[in-house]
């Protein structure tokens, strides 16, 4: 479908003297009427009004686009209107209006008229193209401007067309993002106006748009880091810590319709902010994993998912835990434990709601970051399968990666369809298939071998010899030292946090125990062997007590990055020691976090506290042996 398709010889008027805004979107509904789109001509004027009293579509730059989506429309389509002296339409940037097209979409539009009018929106910001449609002579003239350029045959007069050097894939002199809410039209508009204005001064540039379909035009690392200047036009959250110490031009995306040339000095004069990344910054879509090796991608894959699904874990893990704490038990009814009392109950089914997410949020998130938003669907589905069928943890990391690749297999599979056809594919095609795919898999293929493994593993370690989980206890407890929140560290976490879906609470206690230890061994090695440390490590030591006590074993990384031949040992020895003692005193953990304050809800708390002091001691005392006392 073609925009001259949705724009009729009878609802275009050039030349128009409309006396005020009103009367603009009066005539405008008219000709809309008079196409025949509209079947509640009131209703649809009625609902553009609506639209307009949540804010001005003028634009700015003499252009407005008045629209609504109306019970009163019974087919898509566009009315136009020039008014070549201008008319007060309350614009953006306080200037005239010039040019309308007034946009009109049932309420069952589908994404095809809304690419249409995407399209639509890009083309008007070229100011040449603008000038020219104000300029026709007759609607014939109008609609065969549109024609062209959609088609691409749209000339420019010549002093308009210089031609600057295309941009070096390494230095592009300004990067730009444009995103808002709903990604239809503002996004595509920002976009085009930034890159007009650039070409008109002779400057390379790059836009990234994150519309509805998801990030397009993506900036690379490389871009990035020779860029001279970088622009965030955007209504919502996009992708910034990649932009981490970079001078960033941060604003809404109306400025990027109405000021991008201010936008565009501000980026060059290398005054504007520098960007610091806070380490929480939302990321959306899939990253740039060109060059990384595909171990790496995988982890970054992973933790996308677990980092998600943690708070899921932890809320939902600690209230459950806290029901255990303030139930009775009842020997007629052992099974009941945990919601014998009100106050239990609540906790229990609260908890019991937050953790029915950890599956589907895990392999959701694990799918969108390999696939973009059209994978958080199929992932989701295929994490909630997991859980119906008993597959569990390993079977929600499957599904993550399974519903990942099944996408991008999709979005491969349908290139073959036309271009105008690319809006349906988010939100109907990939969905759909990628679901019933993910089921007929899950269910038929994945379930039965996995939860046959989940099954033997949980029956395995809750039937476990004491001398064997205790080996156990140490192999765990080891492995929250090796890297201190690398891929190792994060292996043995995301195996505790797993086994707590499946009903297992003793390898999670000695995960916890183990990671608590070498902040805890390090304050104490600080504190009784000072000369083993300068003056600037024993004040920083005195912190690793509050990072121990709270589950935080980054907090040991720079004694660790600073001396690792002797802090990693002494740490893992520690660690290792409180993993067996929490094996071998019977503790259990409910809560996959929350160090010392959920201390109260563990199994045997009081040894469990033993464990991890005794823990403690043992890195301590080892790293006492391995660092020499510094010469004064």
């Amino acid at each position: 479908m073609r925009i001259t398709e949705l724009l009729k010889r009878e609802s275009i008027v050039l030349g128009a003297h409309p006396e005020d805004k009103q009367a603009a979107i009066s005539q405008l509904a008219e000709l809309m009427n008079a196409s025949g789109n509209l079947s509640d001509a009131d209703q649809y004027k009625k609902d553009v009004l609506a639209r307009e009293a949540q804010g001005t579509t003028g634009l700015g730059d003499g252009i407005a686009t008045p629209h609504a989506k109306s019970a009163g429309v019974k087919a898509a389509g566009l009315a136009a209107m020039t008014v070549p002296q201008g008319m007060d339409f309350e614009s953006m940037d306080g200037n005239p209006a010039r040019l309308f097209f007034m946009i009109a979409a049932p309420d069952s539009a589908n994404d095809e008229h809304l690419a249409i009018l995407s399209k639509l929106a890009t083309m008007i910001m070229d100011p040449d193209f603008k000038e020219a449609l104000i300029a026709a002579r007759d609607k014939d003239e109008f609609l065969k401007l549109i024609d062209d350029k959609e088609a691409g045959r749209f000339q420019a007069p010549a002093a308009a067309t210089e031609e600057t050097a295309a941009p070096t894939a390494d230095h592009i002199q300004v990067l730009a993002v444009t995103a808002c809410p709903t990604g239809i039209a503002h996004t595509f508009m920002a976009a085009e106006s930034l890159e007009q204005h650039a070409k008109k001064r002779g400057i390379s540039i790059k836009v990234e748009t994150n519309g509805s379909g998801g990030a397009k035009n993506i900036l690379t690392d490389a871009e990035i880091a020779a860029a001279d200047g970088i622009i965030v036009a955007a209504d919502k959250n996009v992708a910034m810590s990649r932009f981490n110490g970079k001078h960033v031009v941060i604003t809404k995306v109306a400025d990027g319709i109405n000021k991008a040339d201010e936008l565009i000095d501000r980026a060059l004069s290398g005054k504007a902010p520098i960007y610091h990344a806070s380490g929480a910054d939302e990321v959306e879509g899939a990253d740039d994993t060109a060059g990384e090796s595909i171990g790496r991608q995988i982890y970054k894959h992973l933790m996308n998912g677990v980092s998600h699904m943690l708070p899921f874990v932890v809320g939902g893990g600690i209230l459950i835990a806290l029901a255990f704490l303030f139930d009775t038990f009842d020997p007629a009814n052992p099974g009941n434990f945990g919601s014998n009392t009100p106050l239990a109950k609540f906790f229990k089914d609260t908890g019991g709601a937050a953790f029915g997410f950890m599956l589907p949020v895990l392999a959701g998130f694990i799918s969108m970051s390999i696939a973009d938003r059209p994978g958080l669907a199929v992932g989701f589905v295929g994490g909630a399968l997991a859980g119906t069928t008993g597959s569990g943890f390993l079977g929600a990391l499957l599904a993550g990666f399974l519903g990942g690749y099944l996408v991008n297999w999709l979005k491969k599979f349908f290139k073959f369809l036309p271009q105008s056809l690319d809006g349906i594919k988010p939100v109907l095609l990939y969905p759909f298939f990628g679901i019933l795919l993910m089921g007929v898999i899950m269910t038929f293929i994945i379930a039965p071998p996995v939860s046959g493994i989940m099954t033997w593993m949980t029956d395995t370690l809750k039937n476990m010899d004491p001398n064997a989980r205790i080996l156990l206890g140490i192999v765990m407890g080891g492995m929250m030292a090796v890297d201190m929140g690398g891929p190792i560290n994060k292996a043995a976490y995301v195996t505790g946090t797993g086994l707590l879906a499946s009903g297992e609470y003793h390898v999670m206690a000695a995960v916890m125990a183990g990671g608590m230890v070498p902040p805890l061994a390090i304050a104490l090695c600080t504190t009784f062997f000072k000369n083993r440390f300068t003056e600037s490590e024993q004040k920083a030591g005195i912190t690793n007590y509050v990072m121990g006590l709270s589950f935080i074993t980054e907090g040991a990384i720079p004694f660790a990055a600073g001396d690792p031949l002797r802090v990693i040992p002494a740490c893992i020895a520690g660690s290792a020691t409180a993993g067996a003692l929490s094996m071998a005193f019977d503790c259990t953990l409910r809560a996959p976090h929350g160090g010392i304050f959920v201390v109260p809800t563990i199994g045997n708390p009081l040894m469990y506290l033993v464990a991890i002091f005794i823990g403690a001691i043992v890195g301590c005392a080892v790293l006492s042996v391995l660092k020499k006392p510094l010469k004064k």
